[in-house]
């Protein structure tokens, strides 16, 4: 027990630090440590998920690609989450393609494991439809954002959630991997990250991003960066 105890304190993943001591106690043995590197994919649309994802350091992004290759961002995975919902909604997988957008570490956990998990209805039974909900806010809000608002705030936004989910001001990222996120060509990722260097608010050098100005950025980020925080703030502590 006491083992147990004081790797808890090492857990950075918000969805397993909100067990109670006894059903972590009892997961704690199917949890395995992995290292995901940066571009990793770790599923493709369409393909059986056989295990899941609870993330620490290492930050997923989800994109829908379209026939023709381009894709777009349509939800970020970090600390607060886990890859893996079709599991435990017996639907196999998504129609998206999930890769590594930043490097770091996670908790893999069996598909069968999560199954019998969350059939038990208890705390991670309650914690996964917390975090389904939280889902189904970010991907609405998503639709939404993509439609009313500008590249330069819908660039915020995603420099924000990234820099919650890094837990640093640092950000890697390429002007490719900003094009592919916000589904827009490079030259336009481009516009809206020189926009934000110019006015002090971040400076970006050699696939780094510095944000310089956390309080510029929100005001200058749209209103669904909060929606999406208050919802996951809401269900599991930061």
């Amino acid at each position: 027990m006491a083992g147990a105890a004081s790797k808890r304190i090492a857990i950075r993943n918000r969805l397993l630090a909100g067990l109670p001591s006894k059903e972590y106690a009892r997961i704690l043995p199917c949890l395995t440590s992995v290292t995901l590197k940066p571009g990793q994919v770790l599923y493709e649309p369409g393909e059986v998920m056989r295990a899941a994802y609870f993330l620490e350091t290492a930050i997923v992004s989800i994109l829908s690609v379209a026939e023709n290759g381009a894709s777009i961002e349509v939800s970020v995975v970090g600390d607060e989450g886990v890859i893996g919902i079709p599991i435990v909604l017996q639907t196999g997988g998504l129609p998206y393609r999930i890769i590594v957008q930043a490097p770091g570490s996670a908790w893999r956990m069996k598909a069968e494991v999560l199954r019998q998990e969350f059939d038990r209805c208890g705390a991670l039974h309650k914690q996964v439809l917390h975090y389904v909900h939280a889902l189904i806010v970010v991907l609405s809000q998503s639709g939404a954002c993509n439609r009313f608002h500008t590249v330069q705030q819908r660039l915020c936004r995603w420099l924000l959630t990234s820099e919650d989910r890094a837990r640093s001001n640092q950000i890697q990222s390429t002007q490719e991997l900003l094009s592919q996120m916000l589904g827009v060509n490079r030259g336009s990722a481009s516009l809206a990250a020189s926009a934000l260097q110019q006015k002090g608010i971040i400076s970006y050098r050699r696939g780094r991003i510095t944000v310089r100005d956390r309080s510029a950025l929100e005001a200058a980020a749209c209103e669904c960066y909060r929606v999406v925080k208050g919802e996951f703030d809401r269900f599991f502590r930061p």
